[in-house]
């Protein structure tokens, strides 16, 4: 993991967490820019797989069932809330949009310290 990977994945989660609840609050449901901005947050962790797996390769000792959970985790997540958003056509997918922002940057955060305790 990277920091500048992990402030972008980060910063997009929040900002599509706040679209989101902006949503929600005006009760509207997921539209497909927000949809966008969705797979914008799954290009960057699908990037910062990548990296992590090529710094793992080279000799960094992470503990990797734990590692590669939470990255695996945080890479479903918002799929799932895409399918879900788009089936649900009320607030509520706004509502899950934005949960499931918050949890990937939370996820993002429990995985920088596992990258950093090792």
């Amino acid at each position: 993991m990277v920091l500048p990977l992990f402030v972008l994945a980060v910063a997009l989660c929040m900002a599509l967490a706040g679209w989101a609840a902006w949503f929600a609050a005006l009760d509207r449901a997921v539209i497909l820019r927000q949809l966008f901005g969705a797979g914008a947050v799954e290009a960057v962790l699908v990037l910062q797989a990548v990296v992590a797996g090529v710094l793992q390769v080279r000799g960094h000792d992470v503990d990797g069932a734990l590692f590669w959970g939470y990255l695996l985790t945080a890479a479903l997540l918002l799929p799932i809330a895409a399918v879900w958003a788009f089936a649900e056509r009320s607030r509520w997918s706004s509502v899950v949009l934005c949960v499931a922002s918050l949890t990937v940057a939370f996820l993002q955060w429990r995985l920088w310290i596992i990258w950093g305790a090792s």
